[in-house]
């Protein structure tokens, strides 16, 4: 039997029982990619067979830890929902005795205020601050079901042992998987998730402050052999490591590891959290190769003097994504900021546990925890206002997540709707200030079939095809053209969009006649496609390649694929509950 350092079982015992659960409940899992670039680094890419959509990527210093981390991180996103975070659950969900938990509570949002019982004092300060926040925002986009309110679900405030209840859509909107862990045991779990949240602030706050880090003494590192023969690797391929201690002076359970590839100067500093300093290192560098081959780290972006680049909310969000973002120079100067502090916390799962709530209690921030067990492993999801956001709360107010809300029906009906519908869908797209970038099923909650016109479909191109189904050409053209800037669709739906638009420029001009050009424009697109753009611009076979959706969803095998899997988790639900 394998044990390894922060974890409470054996690796074989946690795969053989992360794998029975899984099989029980109807899962058949497939190893698709695995790497081991370097000594002692493993990671591999795991996805569901009958719904490839379902995947998680694990990382360890064995074939074994990295099994079990992609396992363990499949388990908390099925117990935790977070693989169904993104999605509308249909009418029958929105509708049923509850749409996410069995202990789900739900509250009022037909007024603007919020109502009393939702969140606490600290929590909803976190959240609104100015005073902006409506009830409205708060429906959730899962279930979006406006009538039926707010779903929240309960949460323990470690400090007070009160329950409160935190908003689903808060959690989508500002936390989405950070602080969310499955373990052996609850308190194994709540270590990986706090550890998560640590990593992810800190790191943060290191980055975003331009904080000199020093430098881990070559002696400390070599006293943990497997690590440094996974460093030795990477230097003996030409990288450059650098390994630093990110504790800020022991606060916090933290080790960077920075790679600079001299070919091209680019930069990537990973960072590893855990109460042992150990699990904190090998994380570290590990980070440096999840799902990536040696000849896969030459397109990093060379360090930066520019802080305010770096501070920036989306390279700290691609840093949470997968750490690729740029990073200071300063994070690499010798003058380090702090001094080299030795650290780590001696003690079982359970003594971990209370030295990171310690850290977090001490300067007076909260943490809240919910646990899941309906799987038959124990799943947490810890939220702590104000350090484990990813996103920042004003996404609440300007990019909530349910603001597609309103265009739902409309949107998967549009081939049904009426001329005048679809020009009131086109003002209310215009009023509510969409980005012509983003994608319509990902506004609305569906998981498209990949090769449809729906996979692709931008909120740009469909505002197109509404002007051209109202019969305002000069609009029409005038979002073609977008459309033909954007780039971005498969060459056949290019195509169509550059015949429709020569149509289109041919109808707005008063000085040349199409019946000149016919014959030519025939040659050029093709009859069948030039004969289908001539039938667009009358207002017919606009939506032709967007099927009308009857409300059961059965247009998208993918999503339904995807609400299949989601039954298979609340039938646990129902029977644990």
């Amino acid at each position: 039997m394998t044990m390894i350092p922060g974890k409470d079982a054996s690796l074989e015992h946690s795969i053989s029982r992360m794998t029975t659960t899984l099989e029980q409940l109807g899962f058949d899992l497939e190893e698709v990619h695995w790497l081991n670039p370097v000594p002692n680094v493993w990671s591999v890419h795991i996805r569901d067979r009958k719904c490839p959509i379902l995947f998680t990527n694990g990382r360890g210093s064995s074939k074994e830890a990295a099994l079990a981390s992609a396992l363990g991180e499949f388990v908390e996103r099925l117990g935790t929902n977070y693989f169904f975070a993104d999605y509308y659950l249909g009418d029958d969900y929105a509708r049923a005795p509850f749409v996410h938990y069995p202990n789900e509570k739900w509250f009022p949002a037909t007024a603007d205020q919020l109502p009393a019982e939702l969140l606490d004092e600290p929590s909803l300060f976190q959240y609104d601050m100015k005073g902006e926040l409506k009830a409205s925002m708060l429906v959730d986009l899962n279930s979006g079901n406006t009538a039926r309110g707010i779903c929240a679900l309960p949460f323990t405030r470690q400090r007070t042992g009160a329950t409160v209840w935190f908003p689903v859509n808060v959690l989508g909107n500002l936390y989405v998987s950070n602080g969310m862990a499955a373990g052996n045991n609850k308190y194994e779990a709540r270590v990986q998730a706090l550890s998560e949240i640590f990593e992810r602030h800190i790191k943060n706050t290191i980055l975003s402050s331009g904080i000199s880090l020093p430098r881990i003494p070559d002696e400390v590192v070599a006293g943990y052999p497997a690590v440094q023969a996974s460093i030795d690797a990477l230097r003996d391929h030409g990288f450059v490591i650098v390994i630093n201690d990110a504790s800020l002076a022991g606060k916090f359970p933290l080790v960077n590891a920075t790679l600079i590839n001299p070919e091209n100067g680019g930069c990537f500093a990973a960072f590893g959290a855990h109460p042992k300093f150990e699990v904190a290192l090998e994380r570290a560098v590990a980070e440096l190769l999840q799902g990536r081959a040696l000849n896969q780290l030459a397109g990093f972006q060379p360090p930066t003097f520019d802080l305010q680049d770096v501070a920036d909310p989306h390279n700290l969000e691609t840093h949470f994504i997968d750490s690729s973002g740029i990073v200071a120079w300063d994070l690499l100067s010798e003058d380090a900021d702090y001094e080299y502090t030795p650290w780590n916390t001696e003690g079982d799962s359970r003594t971990e546990f209370e030295h990171l709530c310690y850290l977090i209690h001490r300067v007076d921030m909260d943490i809240y925890i919910t646990d899941y067990e309906h799987l038959g492993i124990y799943c947490c999801r810890i939220v702590v206002p104000g350090m484990s956001e990813v996103y920042p709360v004003d996404e609440l107010l300007w990019s909530n997540n349910n603001r597609g809300l309103p265009f739902r029906e409309a949107c998967l009906r549009l081939n049904a709707l009426s001329s005048d519908a679809c020009g009131q869908l086109l003002d209310e797209l215009e009023d509510a200030a969409i980005a012509e970038q983003e994608k319509v099923t990902e506004l609305v909650g569906i998981a498209p079939d990949a090769n449809t016109a729906w996979a692709n479909l931008r909120v740009g191109e469909l505002k197109s095809l509404l002007a051209l189904r109202t019969g305002d050409l000069q609009q029409a053209l005038d979002w073609n053209h977008w459309v033909q800037g954007f780039g971005q669709l498969p060459s056949a739906r290019m195509a169509l969009h550059r015949c429709l638009g020569e149509l289109l420029s041919f109808a707005l001009d008063e000085e040349r006649q199409l019946a000149d050009y016919q014959a030519l424009l025939q040659q050029i697109h093709g009859e069948e496609r030039f004969s289908r753009c001539q039938r667009m611009l009358e207002g017919d076979e606009v939506f032709a390649d967007l099927p009308v959706d009857d409300g059961s969803l059965n247009h998208f095998a993918t999503h339904r694929k995807l609400l299949s899997v989601y039954e298979k988790v609340q039938k646990a639900k129902r029977k644990a509950a």
